[in-house]
């Protein structure tokens, strides 16, 4: 099975940036469908961003509402690595940051029960 480790996590300060890692060891994730997700202190997971090379006509990308404009979602297949790149962070963006993969494209994407596997999480700070 995958692996999911993510990486890149820190402290920064609003307005800063950040890029987060995701390795992915075994087999190749370039069929996968790849997701983050993050979870802030008492409250629920939220979907950030999903990349899709399954999708019908072709490579769909889709980022929360709460990100939009801000993040961005990439992926390496030559690294079997995925990427997040977090530019304008505000102190809400603070949470565990989770690399997730879809193997079988089972579900909606946008939710958590559609992954199969994931990653230990990254911490990531934005302060005041």
């Amino acid at each position: 099975q995958v692996q999911l480790v993510e990486s890149g996590g820190g402290w920064v300060q609003a307005g800063g940036s950040l890029r987060l890692s995701c390795a992915a060891s075994g087999p190749s994730i370039s069929n996968y469908v790849m997701a983050w997700f993050r979870e802030a202190p008492g409250k629920a997971r939220e979907f950030v961003a999903s990349h899709n090379s399954r999708f019908y006509g072709g490579e769909r990308l889709y980022y929360g509402n709460s990100v939009k404009g801000r993040f961005t979602i990439s992926r390496d297949n030559a690294k079997n690595t995925v990427y997040l790149e977090m530019d304008t962070l505000k102190p809400d963006d603070t949470a565990v940051y989770y690399c997730a993969a879809d193997v079988n494209w089972s579900g909606n994407s946008n939710y958590p029960i559609a992954y199969d596997f994931w990653g230990q999480g990254t911490q990531v700070t934005v302060s005041s």
